[in-house]
């Protein structure tokens, strides 16, 4: 039995799981969607390989809001927001980094959606690309 690149958890540890290929990007969103499920400013998502995401304990925890787009996945205990689901197989398209365990070995590349990024936080000058929309490739 091969050992996963990656492991991750909520915040309570009732969902748990493993992203067995490397990740293929990453991105922040500075959507209010995103805003509003982390209360922070922006979020950071890496997009997982087709099928290489799994969850290894507590599903029955999981809940989705759909508020169009990818299904946003959460830990129905704790809250914590894990994945960007495709609305029509469920497949888990993306990870949010702040779940994985350890180092996810990609950087965010770019920020998107930052047309709608709050007045209250100004977005650090780290030299990646902005979108005021979606970023073409990563979008889940």
């Amino acid at each position: 039995m091969s050992t996963p690149a990656l492991v991750g958890s909520c915040g309570c540890g009732a969902v748990r799981f493993e992203i067995a290929e490397p990740l293929l990007g990453a991105l922040y969103c500075h959507c209010t969607r995103c805003q509003k499920r982390s209360g922070t400013a922006y979020q950071a998502s890496a997009l997982a390989a087709p099928g290489s995401v799994t969850v290894t304990d507590g599903a029955e925890h999981l809940r989705d809001w759909r508020p169009g787009g990818h299904a946003k996945a959460y830990c129905g205990e704790c809250g914590a927001h894990l994945f960007a689901r495709d609305p029509e197989t469920g497949a888990i398209a993306a990870v949010r980094m702040s779940a994985i365990d350890g180092d996810p070995g990609v950087r965010p590349q770019a920020r998107q959606y930052v047309a709608y990024h709050p007045a209250w936080s100004p977005i650090p000058d780290d030299g990646l690309p902005r979108y005021d929309e979606a970023m073409p490739r990563l979008q889940p």
